[in-house]
């Protein structure tokens, strides 16, 4: 099992401004936050991959494995008040990061709850606000933001989707490691991004293979 700040997370109150979300700096600590970015693939194209499309070493599997696990999953409805016993869940990855990212907008409706974790070290982009996300409280300003994520060292976001949970960033060019799990509804909407993804992950593998 990867070495998490689980304590971290249980003493992190919820914010509600712009709205609800959770910010967990070093949720991977250091040590461990170095071997996985070993172990993660060098992503050289933009988009999300499914992790079964990808291959790992085994610190950075070992990631992936316990944020699909009952501990991490049970952390996150117990700090938000949620029941996920049934929730399917999406995993992703992105590496690359391009002049078209970071353009505001909400999740679908099919996901309940957003996961993302920062796996990059610090940079001079992230003091110059590239590629950093904001929490927004307008669908049309980018400047008009409550909070602002640096991508970086390990750092836990999550937030329950809702109606005004508008995020987006500034344009990043270049590498942008960010794992992004989704617990999702169980309506047939959610079904189907599921189903798109696991087919997007035999096509990337396929083509990998050829």
């Amino acid at each position: 099992m990867t070495q998490l700040a689980y304590d971290r997370l249980a003493a992190t109150a919820v914010s509600s401004d712009p709205f609800r979300h959770i910010i967990v700096p070093e949720f991977v600590p250091p040590g461990a936050l170095a071997r996985v970015v070993a172990d993660l693939p060098p992503l050289e194209r933009r988009g999300s991959f499914p992790i079964g499309s990808l291959r790992f070493g085994p610190a950075a599997a070992l990631l992936m494995e316990e944020l699909e696990g009952p501990r991490f999953r049970q952390a996150i409805a117990d700090t938000f008040s949620l029941n996920l016993d049934d929730a399917p869940t999406m995993l992703t990855l992105r590496g690359a990061s391009t002049e078209r990212d970071g353009l505001i907008h909400r999740d679908s409706d099919a996901k309940r709850v957003t996961v993302l974790l920062y796996l990059n070290p610090a940079s001079a982009a992230w003091t110059r606000h590239e590629g950093c996300l904001r929490l927004l409280r307008k669908p049309d300003d980018l400047d008009d933001f409550a909070v602002e994520v640096p991508p970086a060292d390990g750092t836990l976001l999550v937030f329950p989707n809702a109606a005004n949970a508008w995020h987006g960033h500034k344009t990043f060019i270049g590498r942008r490691y960010v794992v992004q799990l989704n617990y999702m509804t169980t309506d047939a909407a959610a079904r189907s991004e599921l189903r798109r993804h696991r087919f997007s992950a035999l096509v990337k593998r396929l083509t990998q293979a050829a």
